[in-house]
């Protein structure tokens, strides 16, 4: 008799935790995104969704890369680590002994692993780098990717020119397409984790996908032009990021296909999201904002949960839920207890995954340097502050941020205010020599 989802989940899953880069809220078909002019963009992730459950309520952490994969790593928030004051790290902080997550950090990688998961990440680390940091450090036994925040997808350099795609802590040349390697990697190691399943293991495939520069799998004579200039003020176009996207769609149908192939789907839970919103040419329809920004297009991201022995197909949930969170499950999920040392600061969801219906209330808190941003999100209601200006928005009536109630309502965002003032206290300051990477301004093209 074929086993239930009530019944399910006894035994610790298998994990991948697949994260995007820059991804826009609307980009994917599931989250109403266009069909671009080649059809679906993202038919892979629709049947991801479609088989699982998809959150229309899931944020990032941060609205920016390092961040955000401060609190991905940690399960808590990343003001509680030097590193994730920096919005975001980058390439200028190689040789760094302080731009880093700490291997004296507890991850999630480094507790799964204690209770005999196998780990490995492909992808993008960008949380610092050797010999002070790097993921062989924080619990991966497995590396293959980029150190730093961008880098070009076919020479493999980041943007002030350096070669930047590591095995391990080796650096080595490998020719291809940034996306189609993660993938290929990915593949190769569920075909090596298949042969011994006595162990589960934790695969997270951090993509750069689909951040600039603008190149598809098509275009490596592209890399000849952005050389030393990733941000690529001057290219791309949105069906070119599209393109990147679809790559990217294609690639995790392939880690799809090799988890069928080997009888490992029903017990691999399997994640998507991204680590902030929206770049220039993404869709976060209706939200405003992207990155760098604390208004919704700036945090609010896809997330996607598709588990068949534990998540029935087609659910639809409204938690409201951030990054740390998806890490707190994966760590619930394999019944995995925090560091008592660390506690966390992300909430499981393992009921919610369990009973899409069922959601609790769940207060969630950001902070920036940038533009002096901060923002709290307690039921319907979100306080935000940019520039030193204050407002106070109903999502549930206007998740476009546009009908300003600190007026009509000051009371509320007065304790609102008072709230986040609160939480502040409980983690570190921001430090004065925090950097803000922007990368360019209304000079290079208008605000949004």
């Amino acid at each position: 008799m074929t086993e239930t989802v009530e019944n399910a989940g006894a035994a610790r899953p298998n994990v991948v935790f697949i994260v995007a880069d820059d991804l826009g809220y609307a980009d994917l078909g599931c989250y109403g995104g266009r069909d671009a002019s080649f059809g679906r963009v993202s038919p892979v992730l629709d049947g991801l969704a479609a088989n699982g459950l998809r959150f229309t309520q899931g944020y990032s952490n941060s609205p920016v890369c390092s961040p955000t994969r401060f609190a991905l790593a940690t399960a808590r928030y990343q003001y509680r680590l030097r590193g994730g004051a920096d919005e975001p790290i980058n390439s200028r902080s190689r040789g760094s002994s302080v731009l880093g997550l700490p291997p004296s950090q507890p991850t999630v990688a480094s507790l799964l692993k204690n209770v005999g998961y196998r780990t490995a990440l492909m992808g993008k680390w960008h949380l610092g780098y050797p010999p002070h940091f790097g993921p062989l450090r924080s619990g991966y036994e497995e590396y293959f990717g980029p150190m730093s925040g961008g880098v070009d997808y076919w020479t493999h350099c980041s943007g002030g020119g350096a070669h930047d795609l590591w095995f391990g802590e080796e650096e080595r040349q490998e020719e291809g397409y940034l996306t189609d390697l993660i993938s290929r990697r990915s593949v190769d190691y569920i075909e090596r984790m298949a042969q011994h399943r006595e162990q589960p293991f934790f695969l997270s495939v951090h993509y750069t996908a689909p951040h600039w520069p603008w190149e598809t799998r098509d275009e490596p004579q592209v890399s000849q032009a952005v050389a030393g200039q990733l941000f690529h003020l001057d290219g791309g176009n949105v069906d070119t990021y599209r393109r990147m996207i679809h790559h990217m769609d294609e690639g995790i149908g392939w880690i799809m296909d090799a988890l069928r192939r080997h009888g490992l789907e029903r017990d691999t839970l399997v994640i998507f999201t991204s680590d902030n919103g929206g770049e220039r040419f993404s869709d976060s329809w209706p939200l405003v904002g992207g990155k760098m920004d604390l208004t919704e297009g700036g945090i609010r991201v896809p997330w996607i949960a598709h588990w068949p022995a534990a998540v029935r197909a087609g659910g639809v949930s409204a938690q409201h839920c951030m990054t740390m969170d998806w890490s707190a499950t994966v760590l619930d999920a394999a019944g995995v207890a925090p560091d008592a040392d660390h506690p966390l600061d992300g909430v499981s969801l393992l009921d919610v995954l369990r009973e899409p219906a069922q959601t609790f209330e769940r207060a969630l808190y950001w902070r920036m340097k940038h533009r002096q941003q901060r923002a709290l999100r307690r039921g319907d209601w979100k306080y935000l502050r940019v520039d030193e200006h204050d407002y106070l928005f109903n999502l549930a009536r206007d998740e476009r941020e546009r009908a300003n109630q600190a007026a009509r309502d000051p009371e509320r965002l007065a304790a609102m205010r008072a709230d986040w003032e609160r939480w502040s206290e409980t983690v570190p300051p921001i430090p004065e020599d925090a950097a803000v990477h922007t990368g360019y301004s209304t000079k290079d093209m208008p605000a949004r």
